[in-house]
């Protein structure tokens, strides 16, 4: 059965007798409105729909008000890592409006709810749900009022439980990595997963391109960066900038809203596409 699997594969990770786990999975609810959610995720859109959802005036503002609150800590992370200010206060603009929308499902309803009733992604979802146990016993958080998004996802960055165990870093030196409401520990972990994907500092996530006539249709099965431009130029595709750098690359081809929209994208890329 798989909630037996589950129980020992829990008890084995966390370090819980199977009767905690039992009585947290018991204590857990189904949530039909968050396999409402799943099934059709804002992130389905083409990209001429996405972007105005996300670039607005509002949250460039919100942006630019964000750095300037935090910019000595923030640029105190670029320091240590090589990973830009500006992409960490975007990743916290994009997950939760700077702070502001962290989510409202309880992290324990929300992974219970997938782990056991989403057959399409079950096995992701159980895994997580072990890592939540363990990571509650680590960190000390309650699993009664832990909240998050309708994945599980949690604090500033939406770190999922295995990601918070794995990156998450205690930024402000008072012992404990407190993703959920601390925002230096969310700017040091956030740094720190880019590092952990290989983030390589001094060199762009991408630059625009532009389709030769004639370019064939490329469409690379994932966001590694494995061609060279040179690669990338037999099909048809170039930087828009003859000073792009000449590294490992891939190609995005997005719908925009005038037509189709091509960029190389690098190393940095890819790891962006991570998160």
């Amino acid at each position: 059965e798989k909630r037996a699997a589950f129980v020992a594969e829990a008890t084995k990770l966390s370090g819980m007798s199977a009767d905690e786990v039992n009585a947290w999975l018991n204590n857990a609810r189904y949530q039909q409105s968050i396999i409402n959610a799943i099934t059709k995720p804002a992130e389905g859109k083409p990209w001429k729909d996405y972007r105005p959802i996300f670039m607005t005036a509002d949250r460039v503002n919100s942006g630019r008000n964000f750095y300037a609150e935090h910019k000595e800590e923030l640029d105190r992370v670029s320091a240590d890592t090589g990973v830009p200010p500006q992409y960490i206060v975007a990743i916290i603009g994009v997950e939760t409006s700077y702070g502001r929308v962290t989510g409202t499902y309880r992290v324990l309803d929300a992974l219970y709810t997938l782990a056991f009733f989403y057959p399409k992604r079950e096995e992701f979802f159980r895994g997580e749900l072990a890592q939540l146990f363990a990571l509650s016993k680590e960190q000390k958080l309650d699993l009664n009022t832990l909240k998050g998004s309708y994945a599980g996802a949690m604090g500033w960055g939406q770190f999922m439980p295995s990601s918070y165990r794995s990156y998450g870093k205690d930024g402000d030196g008072d012992g404990k990595r407190h993703l959920i409401a601390e925002p230096r520990d969310a700017f040091a972990s956030i740094a720190n997963y880019f590092v952990g994907y290989g983030w390589k500092s001094g060199t762009p996530p991408f630059v625009p391109a532009v389709a030769q006539p004639g370019a064939q249709a490329f469409v690379p099965d994932n966001f590694e960066a494995k061609y060279s431009l040179a690669d990338l130029a037999a099909k048809g595709y170039k930087p828009a900038d003859a000073s792009a750098p000449d590294l490992p690359a891939t190609l995005l081809t997005l719908e925009g809203a005038n037509g189709p929209e091509y960029w190389i994208g690098y190393q940095n890329f890819y790891v962006i596409t991570r998160y």
